[in-house]
């Protein structure tokens, strides 16, 4: 610990009682001290908050950095909250200050914040965004003394739209501050570390030094206990989860938030102290379940993947899985929660719903045996992004030099001069910007479409569904989907929120709020609106295609797992073939058995053009072709074929946020770029495919 400030290594002793670092922590101490950008690669709860804090901490008295030198970026307000109290313990042993800025912190505190900014500041890009381009935020002395951004959980932003949204505020916090930013971001294990720090450090990519630290053994090395059982209904589900590991905690993951009510519904039935988590519960709702849960012991938690985070939910005994999450990556994560006791394994017990869902879950812990973890994959063309980036900086400046904006970006790949110049002439030509000499005002479009409450929509980047607030007199218990206000029901209207029935009193249609009383039983409905884009990948879809060709999990499978999997294999054995695809007849309709993934999939359905059905939905696993098709005709068609990007339906562009600010012919090819997955689709082209009759 001799690197470490002197009073900082004496409380990490004597306060904490460490008799020494762990290796994450130690290797990282000399590449964040000198400044260089780091990408630190560790499991849940392997020490990456303390690894960057310490050397940080350090680095500030030893240097004597004033003002706010450090931002810390979280994906969650909740895992921001978690943090708050840790981060502010380690800054008053130095006399340093942390505080925390996002959308539930009140003004008075807000306020306070910039009177006396503090030296570390926990927040989220969207609220980095609002202070950019708010009237009441002096954004250049806020920023001027800054030197190091962390960014907590980073695989998370770089898979969707707000990992580029958050390197765009990066480059405009750089100009403001003058200086260079360290760049230094934690991370769960994923395939293509190096990748994901270049894409972290923007445009210093190779400027500037950079280092994936990540020790192999920051965990015991002990195997993990998983095992994979096949129940078949979520009622099932309900009675195996209350037999097993009585007085034991337990966390149990879902794919739905429906699922979280419906199961938390059917455990409390069975007596099982329940509590629930998903991001359609109230915040104060969701935080009175994880404190509740965290003292605990004989209790179990359901929740989505709102838990599967970092945030602190106590000492974790077990962990259980309702089917399978769509990534090697996310059940690494959630393996992660457990096994932190000494003496104690990591471990999960996967249960399958349905025989579907058993190939699938059984298909993902194949891969999960091979090593493999997912490439974390930036969406490509972010046009909606730089759209949006420009109407904000705008804001933020109030004018910008109309040949002058590309140099807050600093050369960021989206900001490329033949990329980016389209989208500004199109905000000027649709009125979002109005020249005014050699500058560019905000226009009255981009008032009229993103004006409202001070331009707040423009703070985040993706679209949330609109939902109605459901209270208990003035108790905020959630949030429900609108359908279940309006649909047709006999007698009372009854909801399921926060694993209970609560009985419809009177809904507010202007305000969007239902009012609601607690009834006794069951018998409420959960819904919501589906975000999902995508589907199985193609690395998941061939794992499964070896499960059907007779491969088996290096798991435990239970008795029932076997059996149902082997029925499974007997009954679909004419879709695989070991040396290729299968094209079988089925029923009467002709399907292409391509085990390509729904992405995959949809760029093969396209390419084949008069070859398939138009009428079918892309299916993860296959493609149904033209029914009077011949052999010949395949073959011919083949010789011809050109890869292309899938269709989009219009109804798909209201899922991609400031599409109203980009052309509609761009807005549709970023969209169709995103959905297509050339290498899949080439791959099962040019493998030998097998015509075979059932």
């Amino acid at each position: 610990m001799t690197s470490l400030h002197p009073t900082l290594a004496y409380h990490v002793t004597n306060t904490l009682g460490w008799p020494e670092l762990r290796t994450l922590q130690a290797e990282a101490l000399s590449p964040i001290k000198n400044g260089d950008d780091a990408l630190l690669v560790a499991p849940t709860a392997g020490g990456k908050t303390e690894a960057v804090v310490f050397p940080l901490l350090s680095s500030m008295e030893e240097q004597r950095w004033s003002g706010l030198s450090v931002l810390y970026v979280c994906p969650l307000k909740a895992l921001l909250n978690n943090l708050l109290p840790r981060l502010q313990m380690y800054a008053t042993w130095l006399g340093r200050r942390v505080e925390l800025w996002h959308g539930d912190v009140s003004g008075s505190r807000r306020r306070s914040i910039l009177r006396d900014p503090p030296d570390v500041l926990l927040t989220t890009p969207e609220s980095l965004e609002a202070m950019l381009i708010g009237t009441r935020v002096d954004h250049r002395r806020l920023m001027r003394d800054l030197r190091t951004v962390v960014v907590d959980e980073v695989h998370a932003f770089a898979k969707d739209d707000r990992g580029w949204h958050l390197l765009c505020v990066l480059e405009r916090l750089t100009r403001l501050a003058e200086r260079p930013l360290q760049r230094i971001g934690l991370s769960a294990t994923v395939g293509n570390p190096g990748d994901l720090l270049s894409w972290l450090q923007g445009s210093g990519m190779g400027t500037r030094p950079a280092q994936v630290i990540a020790p192999e053994a920051v965990i015991g090395s002990d195997p993990p206990d998983i095992e994979l059982d096949y129940v078949g209904s979520t009622a099932n589900a309900a009675r195996v989860i209350a037999a097993l590991h009585q007085g034991e905690k337990r966390l149990v993951f879902c794919d739905s938030r429906r699922m979280v009510e419906e199961l938390g519904e059917m455990l409390r039935g069975h007596g099982v102290n329940t509590f629930l988590s998903h991001a359609s519960l109230s915040a104060d709702e969701r935080r009175r379940a994880e404190e509740a849960f965290a003292q605990a012991r004989d209790c179990v938690i359901v929740s989505t993947s709102t838990l599967e985070l970092g945030i602190d939910v106590g000492d974790l005994d077990r962990v259980i899985q309702i089917n399978a999450p769509w990534s090697v990556a996310s059940f690494l994560q959630r393996l992660g929660r457990t096994g932190r006791r000494s003496g104690t394994r990591r471990n999960c017990l996967v249960l399958a719903l349905s025989r579907d869902d058993l190939l699938t879950a059984a298909g993902l812990l194949h891969l999960w045996g091979t090593g493999y973890v997912e490439p974390v994959q930036p969406p490509q063309e972010p046009r909606h992004i730089v759209a949006q980036q420009l109407l904000a900086l705008t804001l933020q400046e109030g004018r910008i030099g109309d040949s002058l904006w590309p140099d807050w970006w600093n050369g960021l790949s989206p900001f490329e001069h033949r990329s980016a110049q389209p989208l500004l002439d199109h905000l000027i030509a649709e009125g979002f910007l109005e020249r005014d000499g050699g500058g560019l005002l905000i226009g009255p479009a981009a008032e009229q479409r993103f004006g409202r409450r001070h331009f707040m929509d423009l703070t985040a980047v993706f679209t949330a569904p609109p939902e109605f607030t459901v209270l208990h007199g003035s108790i905020e218990i959630g949030r429900t989907d609108p359908g279940l206000l309006t649909s047709s029901v006999q007698g009372p209207r009854l909801l399921l929120l926060a694993g209970r029935t609560w009985e419809v009193d009177w809904i507010d249609w202007k305000r969007r709020r239902c009012f609601v009383d607690p009834v006794e039983g069951t018998g409420g409905e959960a819904r919501w609106a589906s975000s999902a884009f995508g589907g199985t990948s193609f690395s998941l879809a061939r794992a499964m295609r070896d499960v059907a060709l007779g491969a088996d999990p290096s798991v435990r499978l239970t008795r029932r797992a076997v059996d149902v999997l082997a029925k499974m294999r007997a009954e679909i054995a004419g879709t695989v073939h070991p040396e290729g695809t299968v094209i079988v007849r089925e029923d009467g309709d002709l399907y292409w058995w391509t085990w390509a993934g729904y992405r995959g999939n949809a760029t093969l359905k396209a390419t084949l053009g008069p070859l398939a059905d138009p009428t079918h939905r892309v299916d993860d696993l296959r493609v149904r072709l033209r029914n009077d098709l011949t052999r010949s005709a395949w073959r011919d068609g083949l010789r011809t074929l050109e890869i292309r990007r899938p269709e989009v339906d219009d109804r798909a562009l209201n899922g991609l946020k400031f599409n109203t600010a980009l052309p509609r012919d761009l807005a549709v090819e970023t969209l169709a770029t995103r959905l297509a997955d050339f290498s899949a689709a080439v791959f099962t082209l040019t493998g030998p495919t097998h015509l075979l009759s059932r």
